[in-house]
């Protein structure tokens, strides 16, 4: 079994990335995530164990105690939501000083909606390019969304670079 902790702020997306992981069907929203949320994956032979913790600010606390257990940190990140960003920056970056090794695929969701940042533009603001090079880190796109076209494909790349990662261990 191998666990992939999926954090990010509250409104993110974590809980729409885990479902359209797990499931093609499309579903109309998503409540928000009150404690955490577990899901698990069937591929090329092992489970991945998906858990996703809350991300409102009293459940951040927690979220290094599971840093331990993890193969792969997701980090997802509202991408239109410019005036967080330096909070999603800051916790992400706390996290990362817990563990310097640990595998770090950051979420670039909501790229669908028109006021969403680059990938250079989100580089920029979460502070990628201060990152060690010994850890392995992934910027993707995401579209969690029933509404969006680009979700499956977007997803499908997620979940298809979670198992190379964790097929390495």
């Amino acid at each position: 079994m191998r666990q992939v902790l999926v954090l990010g702020l509250e409104g993110a997306g974590k809980s729409s990335v885990l479902h359209y992981i797990s499931s093609e069907a499309a579903k109309d929203r998503t409540a928000p995530t009150q404690g955490f949320n577990s899901v698990q994956v069937y591929a090329e032979g092992f489970q991945i164990d998906l858990l996703e913790l809350g991300g409102s600010q009293n459940l951040r606390f927690y979220w290094n105690h599971y840093l331990s257990q993890a193969h792969v940190l997701v980090f997802v990140v509202d991408s239109s939501d410019g005036p967080r960003l330096p909070t999603a920056r800051q916790e992400l970056h706390w996290l990362l000083a817990e563990d310097p090794r640990l595998p770090l695929v950051v979420l670039a969701n909501k790229q669908d909606k028109g006021d969403a940042l680059s990938m250079a533009e989100l580089h920029q603001e979460l502070a990628l390019h201060t990152l060690n090079g010994q850890r392995e880190f992934f910027l993707l796109p995401t579209s969690a969304t029933h509404a969006a076209l680009a979700t499956a494909t977007s997803i499908r790349r997620v979940k298809s670079l979670l198992v190379e990662l964790l097929s390495q261990l």
